[in-house]
């Protein structure tokens, strides 16, 4: 039986300059008590634009400032102030960690959740699901929950604002993002929402990707100079929303295969996962035989914008060492499966030794 065509998204998502000044009219409908688990800088840059938006309302405020992982530890102890506060709304206002811990406590206490994100670096704002880390931050799980943040609320001053390197890393995620739901469309493999992948799911992948080429550049300028732009407007919507909504409904293939694989190699352990995906990319196309003018394309992006091209950009000098990678990128489970034909170890490292070779090329 062919699998059933799904697709879900956050229920409300808004962007713009000053969004965070309307916080409190996008969720006022949500509850009337909110704990805020915030990042240390994620409190330091929102919480008075949103104390503002609640000005006249008799809601009830909580931030809190979390530990830094989203660990069993660390929800735990959100838990316990959602039920020792009587609280109705759990927002997560920060990167990756500080939005996983607010939507597990959101879930588990069986509460709506709204997302503020600090960083565009992934696309974890709009996504169903959670990195789990063990108390020691070593990784647990994914969670996955039956349903998407009930807000994603993005203040582009705040994007513009964060150090630039964020908004890159988010380009090199979201790159990822048309490519892997177009293998996984061609293998019939499920999106991570475990359905099929609607005409829909393959337009938002394939916009994201056009969005990329044609505002990147322009993007990463504008925030090295704190600038907003439709430029910056137009990335910061495709690293959060399409990247976002994309690999939810698209499914992922090799390029976060590489990810996962890379980070079994100490020496990669400070390279962003965007920057990993990004080059993981570039492996996926050269494994598929992609036409040459389609790899040129992507590498031409990712140079422009700073994302890596070579292996020695994403840490590694011993070549020898990618096949701890390739190894790990290819255990059961891995999304690279998702490929056409499916992709070996062997195969894996020498489409990443090839891809630093091409990327080399920039550097003559």
């Amino acid at each position: 039986m062919a699998i059933l065509k799904l697709l879900r998204a956050p229920l409300k998502y808004l962007q713009g300059r000053g969004a965070l000044l309307n916080f409190y009219e996008e969720t006022k409908d949500l509850g009337s008590s909110y704990l805020f688990i915030c990042s240390k800088s994620g409190y330091k840059y929102c919480h008075e634009k949103i104390e503002k938006s609640f000005e006249g309302s008799d809601c009830k405020l909580h931030f809190e400032v979390f530990g830094g992982v989203s660990s069993k530890s660390e929800i735990q102890k959100m838990r316990k102030i959602v039920q020792d506060e009587g609280i109705q709304v759990v927002v997560g206002i920060g990167g990756g960690s500080a939005i996983d811990t607010a939507k597990a406590t959101a879930h588990y206490e069986k509460l709506p959740v709204a997302i503020v994100p600090t960083v565009t670096a992934t696309d974890a704002p709009c996504t169903g699901l959670s990195v789990i880390y063990n108390d020691d931050e070593t990784f647990d799980t994914y969670l996955f929950y039956p349903k998407n943040p009930e807000a994603v609320i993005v203040d582009s001053e705040i994007i513009a604002n964060a150090p630039t390197k964020f908004l890159v890393a988010g380009m090199g995620d979201a790159l990822g993002t048309y490519f892997e739901a177009r293998a996984c469309k061609r293998s019939d493999s499920p999106s991570l929402e475990n359905g099929g992948i609607s005409l829909s799911a393959m337009a938002l992948c394939e916009l994201c990707y056009k969005t990329l080429l044609e505002n990147g550049y322009q993007a990463k300028l504008s925030c090295e100079n704190h600038l907003i732009t439709p430029a910056l407007e137009a990335i910061i919507e495709a690293n959060v929303y399409l990247s976002g909504v994309g690999a939810d409904n698209g499914g992922l293939a090799v390029s976060h295969s590489v990810y996962n694989g890379f980070t079994a190699l100490k020496e990669c352990e400070s390279t962003m996962h965007g920057s990993i995906v990004a080059f993981g990319t570039i492996a996926q196309l050269i494994l598929e035989n992609a036409p040459k003018e389609e790899i040129k394309k992507v590498m031409d992006f990712c140079y422009s914008v700073g994302l890596p091209v070579t292996l020695k950009e994403i840490g590694i000098t011993d070549v020898q060492r990618v096949h701890i990678a390739a190894e790990n990128a290819c255990v059961p489970g891995e999304t690279a499966h998702n490929l056409v034909g499916d992709v070996t170890p062997d195969q894996l490292y020498d489409a990443l030794l090839t891809a630093d070779l091409l990327g080399q090329e920039y550097f003559k």
